[in-house]
């Protein structure tokens, strides 16, 4: 059966020769583990998927099995493979897909096609200066250099952030757990994206709050600074 509580918080060295961080990490999993601004199945869905991609398996299966446990849907659930695929990437997905599968054996299995999506002349240009308000200098490359490739990012973003069972609020915020655990620059874009579907303050801080497992304090510090960015 899948551990679905903290090993750190048992750890009888931790526990003897540092109390307080114990008694720090114990306040940290009590905002993850509690409903609060963001659900708490939806927390520890979060950081699952930064466990996931920081190649932490164990922590991957146990926080999904717990999250599952507090009422996290199977559809929930699943969207994370489309978002750590736009996020992080094949290899993160896969691996993610594989937690999923394990923990949801249940899941019906989609018979796998490809559906042909065609992007409009100026949709994906739209499309980004309605979420960005200006063109990103890395995007504005792609129309440049490789049209193809903006569409590319477009469909992968729209697939991302409002085409699946998570709302758009929490899509932009597991994103932003996921990159405030990579000590990433963009957080304060999906902080941006997060407000503009709906997030509170406190929400975008929880979601930053789900990195520290799996980061540690640094996750923090990061992503306290890009909510001020």
């Amino acid at each position: 059966m899948t551990q679905t509580t903290n090993p750190l918080l048992a750890l009888g060295l931790l526990q003897a020769k540092a109390p307080k961080t114990v008694a720090g990490f114990r306040r940290w999993r009590q905002i993850i583990d509690s409903d609060g601004a963001i659900p708490a199945p939806v927390k520890r869905l979060f950081v699952a998927c930064a466990a996931t991609v920081k190649g932490y398996e164990d922590m991957a299966r146990r926080e999904l099995a717990a999250a599952k446990a507090a009422g996290l849907s199977e559809a929930e659930a699943g969207a994370a493979v489309a978002i750590l695929a736009s996020v992080r990437g094949e290899g993160a997905s896969l691996r993610y897909h594989g937690f999923f599968r394990e923990i949801w054996p249940e899941a019906q299995a989609p018979e796998p096609g490809e559906q042909a999506i065609e992007v409009a002349p100026g949709e994906a240009e739209a499309n980004f200066l309605q979420y960005f308000g200006t063109m990103p200098p890395s995007l504005g490359k792609l129309f440049d250099l490789v049209p193809l490739g903006a569409d590319a990012y477009y469909l992968m973003r729209e697939g991302t952030l409002s085409g699946t069972a998570l709302d758009p609020a929490h899509a932009e915020l597991l994103l932003v757990t996921v990159l405030s655990a990579d000590y990433s620059s963009w957080t304060s874009v999906h902080m941006q994206g997060a407000r503009k579907a709906g997030a509170s303050e406190a929400a975008v801080a929880e979601a930053v709050i789900c990195a520290v497992p799996t980061a540690g304090l640094s996750a923090w510090v990061v992503g306290a600074t890009a909510m001020d960015s």
